[in-house]
């Protein structure tokens, strides 16, 4: 694939994968705000719980073979129909015997996981678990061909899922089966779409050299993804077991939270930079330039949002979930801030080990970070909910630093152009945080704080406009946007 090709891919992946988000972005939080106040923060433990053993056996019926059709050069569509059967028929096959696995222990997995009595709830609840294996094959397909605008009309319909089936659920019921029967259907929905507008079809083709060949590569995939999973996990654990569900809401919501004001910006460009870093595997100049590009766009708006969220956090709070989650306050605006430094830094780099075919890196540096970050945890969580999540949120700084030792040593991606790739950002952000700290000493008000907020906007983008090279930078990303 030509650089100039590429390029035009990447830029229509951007678009429509970015309109998707924002999108996400304008329902989302209606329905957010909506279910925070209607059920409680026991309700939203519950389904962390449940959520946590379904994305566990989501990683083995999925068995790393979405990553190796995005990453894999084939030498012709034979070969890669052929491969995708082969992983479907495998992620079914394998969604199916755990969902009857879960069935027979649920109830055990319920007291396990610190919710006994909710067995059947675990069992209706994981039917999403083939259901989502039947669409993965699919996605990774459209991924691969940079085709977001069909997932653009996927995400549109589970998007208002929660608003025409959730929320009525949730006034109705007043109980998490609300959001078990939204979820549900929301993978429903996506089987069936991704089904009936995918150009490949699954058939009656099974062959297990296709699945050796898949192997070497998925077996590290999957390791890597269940130590993902129990960097993820851990903490909802412990929490589950050792505190209770109400801290459990409390903490899973904040991330949650978190994630939809972040993923506004990264949910659009993000599922882009594997397959394009891919494409250009064998040019490490290249895929340096290419990661110092995506990386210095995405930090002139990530960085003033993770120090905007820790400086308003009250205010997020507050509009975004009630007054029943105020104690969750200062944890969003920590989590906040870190989410944004781990996405520039340590999500980047991660993207380099699966796109140049070396999973096994993936699964050194979780290994490193569990061996941190379980111990920590651990002993944070007996000393209360405010310990555990100061720990849980700095911990994340040591992922920062040996993902980018990593991105060294592979591709001689250099720590610090990355971090003066981004400098003029920082700068601009910090002195951003202190007026927003000044403004809001002398009144943190509700009505204040959204006067403060374009003060602060103001503050970053007239600092950075005057910073030499910034100004440029800027004017290519505001006519990008326009003309998209």
């Amino acid at each position: 694939m030509s650089q100039t090709s590429l390029n035009s891919k990447i830029v229509n992946a951007s678009k429509w994968s970015t309109i998707t988000e924002v999108i996400a972005k304008l329902v989302a939080p209606i329905s957010s705000m909506v279910l925070a106040r209607v059920l409680t923060p026991e309700a939203f433990g519950v389904v962390a719980t449940i959520t946590m053993i379904i994305s566990f056996a989501e990683i083995f019926t999925d068995a790393g073979f979405q990553r190796y059709l995005i990453q894999y050069e084939f030498e012709n569509d034979e070969e890669k129909s052929n491969t995708a059967n082969v992983a479907f028929w495998t992620n079914l096959g394998m969604s199916l015997f755990l969902w009857l696995f879960i069935g027979i222990f649920s109830d055990k997995l319920a007291i396990w996981v610190g919710n006994p009595g909710l067995g059947n709830v675990i069992t209706i609840a994981c039917v999403s678990i083939p259901l989502a294996a039947f669409s993965s094959i699919q996605m990774a397909l459209y991924k691969r061909s940079f085709d977001f605008k069909t997932l653009f009309y996927v995400r549109l319909v589970g998007m208002l899922i929660p608003l025409f089936v959730t929320m009525p659920l949730a006034f109705w019921l007043r109980s998490y089966w609300a959001l078990v029967v939204g979820t549900i259907v929301i993978h429903f929905s996506n089987a069936v779409i991704l089904t009936l507008k995918s150009n490949w079809r699954p058939r009656l083709f099974y062959d297990v050299l296709y699945l050796k060949k898949m192997f070497s590569f998925c077996s590290w995939t999957v390791l890597d993804t269940i130590l993902v999973w129990a960097t993820s996990y851990i903490d909802i654990f412990l929490i589950g077991v050792m505190l209770n569900e109400y801290y459990l809401g409390l903490y899973k919501t904040s991330i949650a939270t978190v994630g939809q004001i972040v993923s506004i910006i990264t949910a659009g460009i993000l599922p882009i930079l594997m397959p394009s870093l891919s494409r250009v595997q064998n040019d490490f100049s290249e895929m340096r330039a290419l990661l110092l590009k995506f990386q210095k766009y995405m930090a002139i708006i990530l960085l003033p949002l993770g120090v905007g969220i820790f400086m308003f956090s009250d205010l997020i709070t507050t509009i975004l979930l009630g007054e029943q989650w105020t104690e969750a306050s200062t944890f969003i605006g920590l989590w906040g801030l870190m989410e944004v430094v781990t996405i520039i830094f340590a999500r980047f780099c991660s993207v380099i080990y699966p796109a140049i075919g070396k999973p096994r890196i993936s699964v050194l540096v979780q290994i490193l970070h569990l061996a941190v970050l379980i111990p920590a945890v651990y002993i944070a969580v007996q000393y209360g909910f405010t310990t555990l999540y100061w720990t849980r949120s700095l911990v994340r700084l040591e992922l920062v630093l040996v993902n980018v030792i990593f991105a060294y040593m592979l591709i001689r991606q250099s720590p610090w152009k990355m971090f003066k790739n981004i400098l003029p950002e920082a700068f601009s952000a910090f002195v951003m945080g202190w007026v927003a700290y000044i403004l809001l000493g002398i009144s943190n008000s509700i009505l204040m704080s959204f006067l403060y907020i374009p003060i602060c906007i103001v503050v970053y983008f007239g600092l950075l406009y005057v910073i030499p090279g910034e100004k440029d930078i800027m004017l290519i990303i505001k006519n990008k946007v326009l003309k998209k």
